[in-house]
């Protein structure tokens, strides 16, 4: 496998382009995903607090054998817990779920603008806590439109140093990501491949058959070289390595144009709304 990328975040950190998402992988199933994952090549799992399964990411670490300073781990506050005091404790169930003592990046996972009074910014300064006290070596958000980032600016002190939002060839969200480029916040992609929604676009198969790839190593090449950070999530280890395989060829500028020209904008969005989620889990 060729060697994955890392990127610099504002904090002076890197972190891995390329990692392996857990979203919807059961609990039961993560350490063995995980510990697949590792033994392929990755080094960066994104895991959450709502995914229920970061026991079974730091199984899955502890299994493959991999020194925990070689891993990069991302996780997420739970929506139910953005009151300070809830947030502190979520964040030490994380780390005990985890069974480490740190994290390598710790988001807030959604906005909740109609909950909590709108508050995210005493959430915010609870993070700020967890990255000067060392647990979490890097604090970002997920799902932040403008405005929420804007707010943010005015009223703390730590830039987020990413910013993990729903991408792909039919929501490019480029005004989202160009703010990020503009103030130094790395852009994640969630859903990188639209839930496979555009797996059978024909602009994207003639790439694909024209680089001798398959139609999900063009879109994610596709966002690596828009310098997005991805983390395609999969239980099969052929698919798991197969989504490994994007470091060994480039597309042109022709074809980054029109995959780029395959934007919906909203209605290409496949996830909720940020400014209308204001889900809880029981």
């Amino acid at each position: 496998m060729s060697t994955i990328p890392s990127l610099t975040l504002n904090d002076g950190t890197s972190i891995p382009q390329l990692g392996f998402g857990v979203f919807q992988i059961a609990p039961d199933e993560t350490a063995a995903a995980v510990c697949t994952a590792l033994e392929i090549g990755y080094r960066h799992i994104d895991t959450a607090e709502m995914y229920q399964n970061e026991k079974g990411v730091g199984e899955g670490i502890r299994d493959s054998g991999i020194n925990r300073g070689e891993v990069y781990i991302t996780s997420k506050l739970s929506n139910g817990f953005h009151k300070p005091d809830d947030a502190r404790r979520a964040f030490d169930g994380t780390i005990a779920a985890l069974g480490f003592d740190y994290v390598d990046l710790f988001l807030i996972h959604w906005p909740l603008p109609g909950l909590y009074d709108g508050d995210f910014i005493s959430t915010w300064k609870v993070l700020e806590e967890f990255k000067n006290d060392g647990r979490a070596r890097s604090i970002g958000v997920s799902n932040f439109q403008i405005h929420h980032l804007e707010q943010l600016a005015r009223d703390t002190e730590i830039v987020p140093a990413v910013n993990q939002i729903e991408v792909h060839p039919y929501f490019a969200n480029d005004t989202l990501r160009g703010y990020g480029i503009d103030h130094s916040i790395r852009t994640e992609a969630w859903s990188p491949i639209a839930q496979g929604a555009v797996l059978g676009d024909p602009v994207i198969g003639a790439i694909a058959e024209r680089h001798g790839k398959s139609p999900a190593q063009v879109v994610l090449r596709w966002h690596i070289e828009r310098g997005d950070i991805v983390f395609p999530k999969s239980v099969t280890p052929e698919r798991i390595k197969e989504n490994t395989e994007i470091f060994d060829f480039e597309l042109g500028d022709e074809d980054i144009d029109a995959i780029t020209a395959l934007d919906k904008g909203e209605a290409g969005r496949r996830g909720p709304n940020p400014d209308d989620f204001n889900w809880i889990p029981d």
